[in-house]
């Protein structure tokens, strides 16, 4: 009996300062588990939250210089290494209809691991045509990934499925049949979990996420380098002219569209569409962020020790940046909103460029991407490509 004593304090006295913890013990310390998702002193680690790399706050004052340590902190925090496995692309059959532009499927290594299907579109007529990369969002659907934007001309299954998604966000539109229709080549490629490349489901992506973790890499860290990788790919087409290739992405989508902007000299303008918020702000009860599952694809592992989500985008300045928000947007706050676009518009303008810093709110909107946001986000690419 007395051999076993110490291992029994022990216990009482490791479950007596759990309880302490959480306020008390038994049912009072269950009852004092955070239901959030945040930890109950959360507004202390938030405090620690400085982003000393911030431009304006850093004491780099050189902006090249510290664009080029900015963005080398990001990809310190990817934990995928930068790939040029050559793409080696295998073209399908074009497809030329009555739409101002042909379709074709185009195969080729996205990086090391593995090769992926990619839609493309390209205007008639004689190029070299400006181009976009076409980033699709998240929505918990996983189904489908490119055909959110692009009509699956190559696989009627998915149709009804794509259709109704731009019925819901789209206004019934294919953003990417629309810009191809004006004179845009387009590329479209799923991300992993999406489309060819999944599907996975919304539970699993802890698992999947977490797997990276363990492996040594990062979901969201692979996500950044394959959209790198796709601009690289897509500026080195005949067909297009690589001085005006734009990123343009919505939800996720847009996300990605500035990430890729501020790590990719290939991507010259962004245009994002309701992804935008200042990391603090966004950090509150209730927010859908705090449900994880979809951020891991947007979670670079202690990188918020160093920058926020607007300095991030910044390292992209002073290239041409279309912000375009819906007010009543329920994913993202008007605080949230208002600090990092302050800090975006402060970073443009220390480079002489607010002119090239585009931030547009529809307040009678939500988490949408309408055929006038549409509309308004072509009108903008024509006039800085």
């Amino acid at each position: 009996m007395a051999a076993r004593d110490p291992v029994g304090r022990r216990a009482f006295v490791v479950g007596a300062g759990a309880a302490a913890l959480l306020g008390g013990a038994g049912p009072a310390a269950e009852a004092a588990a955070p239901e959030s998702g945040l930890p109950d002193f959360h507004p202390l680690l938030k405090d620690e939250l400085r982003f000393p790399l911030a431009w304006g706050t850093s004491p780099i004052r050189d902006f090249r210089t510290w664009r080029r340590a900015a963005r080398a902190k990001v990809e310190e925090h990817l934990f995928v290494a930068r790939d040029d496995t050559p793409y080696a692309p295998e073209f399908g059959e074009r497809r030329a209809e009555g739409d101002g532009f042909t379709r074709e499927l185009v195969t080729f290594s996205l990086t090391r691991y593995g090769r992926v299907r990619g839609a493309l579109l390209t205007p008639h007529g004689t190029g070299p045509f400006p181009a976009v990369l076409l980033l699709h969002d998240h929505g918990a659907k996983f189904d489908i990934g490119k055909e959110k934007l692009v009509r699956p001309w190559f696989d009627d299954t998915r149709l009804s499925s794509a259709q109704t998604w731009a019925d819901r966000y789209f206004s019934g539109r294919f953003a990417g049949d629309e810009l191809a229709r004006r004179g845009y080549v387009v590329l479209a490629v799923d991300a992993l979990g999406w489309g060819d490349r999944g599907s996975v489901t919304y539970d699993g992506q802890q698992a999947l996420a977490s797997n990276f973790y363990n492996l040594g890499s990062s979901l969201a860290g692979l996500m950044a380098r394959e959209d790198v990788r796709a601009a690289a790919f897509l500026a080195g087409l005949d067909r297009v002219d690589r001085r005006r290739v734009a990123a343009l992405g919505f939800s996720m989508g847009a996300f990605r569209a500035w990430q890729t902007a501020a790590l990719s000299d290939d991507i010259a303008a962004a245009a994002s569409v309701c992804w935008m918020t200042g990391l603090k702000e966004v950090m509150v009860p209730g927010n859908n962020i705090l449900r994880g599952q979809s951020s891991y694809y947007m979670l670079h592992p202690g990188l918020a020790r160093h920058l926020d989500f607007p300095d991030v985008a910044s390292i992209g300045a002073p290239k041409p940046m279309l912000f375009l928000h819906g007010g009543q947007d329920p994913l993202f706050t008007s605080e949230g909103l208002r600090v990092a676009h302050e800090k975006l518009r402060a970073v443009w303008r220390s480079r002489h460029a607010g002119e090239r810093l585009d931030i547009r709110i529809r307040p009678d909107l939500g988490h949408v991407f309408t055929a006038p946001m549409q509309d308004d986000v072509v009108t903008w690419l024509d006039a800085v490509l």
